[in-house]
């Protein structure tokens, strides 16, 4: 499950998107070099290979880490994208072609611009079209995808369902949850009852107001740290906190989780881009990328709990959600600082930035372990059930 906000303001482009996939499946933000390729290469995607453009442009992705698609990213052309899985009539190809995943990054080589990108999605998408695995625990999960695509001039949506297309350009809001919205398009291809398991009305509701009203970053973030109605996650029993952006795993039939999330502000002069590479928005903080210069977010996370930024982020977010109202206030204040120091600075210094981050990180984990010694955990019976039973549950 995911949720993707547009704006279109004169002048410039507001772009959101928090990616929701299962609890303990690592994301990566990953820095790729412009490059020139052979006439004869193929680029291997996730399930298969296809011929290789013969120049691919410089991209930062948000990528899980057993795939080679994104589920969000920028390119050097101020092109960023964010996908979500759609449920449609169509039946989904089990293996064999590309998946959503696949599309956007290739777009995000081969475009620049959204309107090119949209371009490459559609052509792409007909000519491989779209199928095999999506799910990381769940081998069984496959799904089509929409796309939210912008630049500093303009935003487009486009939907799919098998290889069936619909686009539409952006003018003011428009914000993308796991549904196709398209009219005309929604009606004929959309499977009403997982697109409503999937809450993606709820949340639509919310993430187009929060937009509506958002004029810079800090909104954005704050627009993917909302819960709904609460300060922190209301459970159900049945699918735990899916029913507001900043999505929490804790359901008996589905769980799926906030793990990583991007903010964008793009415009002729200047693209900024801030992403968490973590899990959960609301403990999480939003550090600036460049998408013309390399840099080092640390190791990559692997399947099992290791050193990486997402994995020991983990530690904190799991201990904190047990009672978030106790523990997150220990160190959001500082989070908070750190981020407006940061927005503030214009270009921060991308690596200075994530170096102090993993510091403060580091203390923050302290902090809280040190005060939740003892802490009961104040969820309900089924979101507990659910991650006593995780494999990496945490302390």
């Amino acid at each position: 499950m995911c949720d993707t906000m547009v704006r279109v303001l004169p002048g410039r482009v507001l772009f959101a998107k928090n990616s929701d996939r299962e609890a303990d499946e690592p994301q990566v933000i990953e820095w790729h070099a412009a490059r020139d390729h052979a006439p004869s290469d193929e680029v291997q995607c996730t399930w298969i290979a296809i011929p290789q453009e013969r120049h691919t442009f410089a991209t930062v992705i948000s990528r899980p880490v057993w795939m080679w698609g994104a589920e969000i990213g920028a390119n050097e052309h101020g092109v960023v994208i964010g996908n979500e899985a759609v449920f449609t009539k169509e039946r989904v190809p089990s293996v064999g072609a590309l998946t959503g995943m696949d599309l956007l990054r290739l777009a995000l080589e081969r475009a620049t611009s959204a309107e090119d990108a949209v371009r490459v999605i559609v052509s792409l998408n007909a000519r491989h079209g779209q199928g095999g695995r999506c799910g990381y625990e769940d081998t069984g999960f496959r799904y089509f995808s929409s796309f939210a695509v912008a630049d500093p001039h303009s935003a487009w949506i486009v939907e799919t369902a098998g290889r069936s297309v619909a686009t539409e350009r952006v003018t003011g809001v428009r914000t993308i949850s796991n549904g196709l919205t398209i009219p005309g398009f929604a009606e004929a291809h959309g499977d009403l009852v997982r697109t409503r398991v999937s809450e993606c009305g709820t949340r639509r509701a919310r993430t187009t107001s929060s937009t509506s009203r958002a004029d810079q970053l800090p909104d954005l973030m704050a627009a993917l740290r909302d819960h709904g109605a609460s300060a922190w996650p209301h459970y159900a029993a049945l699918n735990g906190a899916m029913d507001a952006p900043c999505m929490h795993a804790g359901g008996l039939l589905a769980a799926s989780q906030t793990t990583a999330s991007w903010v964008s502000e793009l415009t002729p002069e200047q693209t900024r881009h801030f992403v968490t590479g973590t899990s959960a928005p609301c403990l999480s903080l939003f550090k600036p990328v460049h998408v013309d210069e390399a840099f080092d977010t640390g190791p990559t996370p692997t399947t099992e709990p290791d050193d990486s930024l997402w994995w020991t982020h983990e530690r904190l977010h799991r201990v904190v959600m047990r009672d978030p109202a106790r523990l997150a206030p220990l160190f959001t204040g500082e989070r908070d600082a750190l981020e407006a120091r940061w927005l503030a600075a214009g270009r921060a210094d991308g690596a200075a930035t994530w170096r102090e981050s993993r510091t403060a990180l580091d203390s923050w984990i302290a902090h809280v372990d040190a005060a939740a010694h003892g802490t009961r955990d104040e969820r309900p019976w089924a979101a507990r059930r659910y991650w006593n039973r995780r494999r990496h549950a945490g302390p």
